[in-house]
């Protein structure tokens, strides 16, 4: 039974980021030098976080509970302004990556688009962070023991496990909303991100009320996918073509020589 929450758990956080990695970026060199860059960036940004939490922590009188409540509160607010900062400064270094693959580059164009590197630097924020957020419980979910036999929540696992899911692929729609208001200066859509990016965060105070967590952070998930499918250029109609298989351009562009 362990082996099969480790598994099931293990697909549903992972499954549709291993999808997205196996069939859009995982052939191009670059797209996975920029997705592991990416990851580099949120990790630094944990470890600074991080850092500051537990001087605090070492700091404060550990006894006051109310008080550790709210140097815990501090340190996710620290983490999810660490973390945009770290994106911003992620998009400044690629601009200028991508000016000198422009320059070396015969081509007029450069490699790879800035909405490429927003999709490529998003997801690898995204898998990082869901890394560090489920992996330990994973560990857990293969025993011993049995999750709900003091009465706790039955469904920690499966609720981590979709939570974590959602936190990846909002990374990913974050990192396409937050490079294109970069580009275009528009800083209302920067402050989105982050205060979105805060609510969700935030919303995890009320665990293990699961359903006051998972349900709004669904919500922003599903708000943030249609604002990143419309900044990505994507409409109505090039999305029925491509469920149809319809998009001659698409699929020349994609086409292999056999």
């Amino acid at each position: 039974m362990t082996a099969a929450v480790f598994f099931g758990c293990t697909f549903i956080a992972f499954g549709p980021v291993f999808s997205l990695f196996l069939f859009t970026i995982a052939r191009e060199p670059l797209r996975v030098i920029f997705l592991i860059a990416g990851a580099f960036f949120w990790l630094v940004s944990l470890l600074l976080s991080s850092f500051v939490w537990f001087i605090a922590v070492q700091m404060s009188n550990k006894k006051n509970a109310s008080l550790q409540k709210g140097l815990l509160i501090f340190g996710v607010i620290l983490s999810v302004l660490l973390q945009e900062i770290f994106r911003f400064a992620y998009y400044k270094l690629l601009k200028k990556a991508n000016e000198g693959l422009l320059a070396i580059s015969r081509e007029e164009v450069v490699p790879i688009s800035i909405r490429q590197l927003a999709y490529v630097s998003g997801l690898g924020f995204g898998i990082m962070s869901g890394a560090f957020s489920v992996i330990n419980i994973l560990a857990d979910s293969l025993g011993p023991g049995i999750v709900g036999i003091h009465g706790e929540s039955p469904y920690y696992f499966l609720v981590s496990a979709f939570m974590t899911l959602a936190i990846i692929l909002l990374h990913m729609f974050w990192g396409i909303i937050f490079f294109d208001a970069c580009e275009k200066r528009k800083w209302w859509a920067v402050a989105a991100v982050v205060l979105s990016h805060l609510l969700v965060s935030s919303v995890t105070f009320v665990n293990p009320q699961y359903e006051g967590s998972l349900i709004p952070a669904y919500i922003v998930l599903f708000v943030m996918g249609i604002w990143a499918f419309i900044t990505a250029g994507g409409s109505v109609r090039n999305l029925k073509l491509c469920v149809t298989c319809s998009d001659k351009d698409f699929l020349l562009a994609n086409h292999r020589a056999r």
